[in-house]
């Protein structure tokens, strides 16, 4: 950054720029001069051009309603409101089925990439960089394209094959992705500007990091509803009551400061959230696994048309009886308590949206604070932008994903099933033979033989 921070500096002091050339000499005066310009704001880098303070987009009925208060109290019923708001939205769009849900989720996506992007922007513009935003939004339909593509061949097989322009798509599909980012690259290489080498590649960087942050963890959060809309909703209504909770415990019982980053984050608010999330998450499991609606995995019915979500629920979803520990054994008096399984489960991701997710939050504050902004946007009044509430949910996204490779998700017969469909008939039959003589090596296929006559 030291181009950037060389022309911030001359640019914030018109006393360096009145400055005649023979006086470059004076070292010390120089120096003088960068230190009165730093240390008028020690706290962040005065070489990053400010970006512009959005406009309070507080709605005018709120304002009139709540004229009479703090800020304090002002901020928090505006906040309580929308956030209201927000919950009853999100129960809408559940009630509405996992197709409205995933456009939900890739409406999302472009907004906090658009939120980042307009910083960079902003920050930048100055310099007059060619085809920032023009190859930033390429980049960006590059990777859907890429991830989505994976997606609806390997959760849509039979209708790919089915119709003979997508089953070429499909086939070249990692092809066609490389070629569409190769073609980005090459025009970002010839978009070089002598003197913006450095700047441009920094924001280069910026927009893969973007990228790597939104694109990919909103995709996540798609394969997640796939394996069924509990992995979906519980995980995101974890951070959201861990968001909620915290910050309550924090704004009647905050005394002690947690991170320097944010500095209204206090251990009250912490602490307090994290066991109020665990009950919630518990409590919000038990209601959801009665439900096949919830927990049978989001599958594509290829004779309607359409997605479907009925099964026989799998043990995980089942009630079954747990001995409890001799401690509280003793306090409750109960021997054995009846739970699902994914109740327990559900402790994991609670634990892991209360402790971990919060440096989501963190991680985003520090980042606002290098560029000396209070929110991503003004998108929700008294929350900021879209950003400001995803930035927890991108990280918790990831954890669930890996939570189900390693722990719940095991081989999907029907997804074999349909590779093999796929496959020439030479080869079915091969794998036919092959398969029937393990089973008679095993002994099982001259029982299934005696079941079915």
């Amino acid at each position: 950054m030291t181009e950037l921070r060389h022309r911030g500096t001359r640019d914030s002091d018109p006393t360096l720029q009145q400055q005649p050339s023979e006086d470059k000499g004076s070292d010390s005066e120089l120096k003088v001069e960068k230190d009165a310009v730093v240390g008028s704001d020690s706290k962040v880098d005065s070489g990053v051009p400010e970006v512009p303070v959005p406009p309070d987009d507080t709605p005018e009925v709120l304002n009139k309603a709540l004229s009479g208060l703090s800020s304090r109290w002002k901020n928090w019923w505006v906040r309580g409101i929308l956030t209201l708001a927000m919950i009853s939205f999100f129960f809408l769009i559940i009630y509405l089925g996992p197709m409205v849900l995933m456009m939900i989720v890739l409406c999302v996506q472009i907004k906090c990439f658009q939120e980042i992007i307009t910083i960079g922007y902003s920050v930048y513009h100055s310099y007059h960089l060619p085809w920032f935003r023009t190859l930033s939004w390429y980049f960006l339909l590059c990777v859907n394209y890429f991830f989505y593509g994976e997606t609806v061949t390997d959760y849509f097989f039979t209708l790919v094959q089915r119709e003979e322009p997508l089953r070429i798509l499909s086939k070249y599909h990692r092809f066609i992705s490389f070629a569409l980012y190769l073609t980005g690259f090459c025009m970002f290489v010839l978009s070089l500007v002598k003197k913006h080498y450095r700047l441009q590649f920094y924001m280069f960087g910026w927009t893969h990091v973007t990228l790597l942050i939104v694109v990919t963890q909103s995709h996540l959060i798609i394969h997640n509803l796939f394996e069924g809309m509990i992995w979906f909703i519980v995980p995101i209504s974890c951070v959201i009551c861990n968001d909620i909770m915290a910050y309550m415990f924090g704004f009647f019982f905050g005394r002690t400061p947690l991170i320097k980053l944010s500095p209204k984050k206090t251990w009250e608010g912490f602490i307090g959230g994290l066991f109020s999330t665990i009950v919630f998450g518990i409590m919000l499991s038990y209601v959801m696994s009665g439900w096949r609606y919830f927990v049978c995995p989001v599958e594509f019915n290829n004779d309607s048309n359409s997605f479907q979500v009925d099964c026989e629920p799998s043990e995980l979803f089942q009630l079954q009886d747990y001995a409890l520990p001799s401690i509280l054994e003793s306090v409750t008096g109960w021997t054995t308590v009846r739970l699902y399984p994914f109740q327990i489960h559900s402790i994991a991701l609670s634990s892991f949206a209360s402790i971990v997710g919060p440096f989501g939050g963190f991680f985003a504050s520090g980042f606002k604070r290098a560029f000396k902004i209070k929110d991503f946007a003004n998108t929700i009044p008294g929350h900021g932008g879209i950003m400001d509430r995803f930035d927890c949910q991108y990280l918790m996204a990831t954890f669930v994903n890996v939570y189900i490779a390693s722990f719940i998700r095991g081989p999907n017969p029907s997804k074999v099933i349909q590779q093999l469909l796929a496959l020439r008939a030479d080869q079915q039959l091969h794998i036919f033979n092959s398969l029937k003589a393990h089973l008679i090596e095993k002994g099982l296929l001259p029982a299934l033989v005696e079941a079915a006559a």
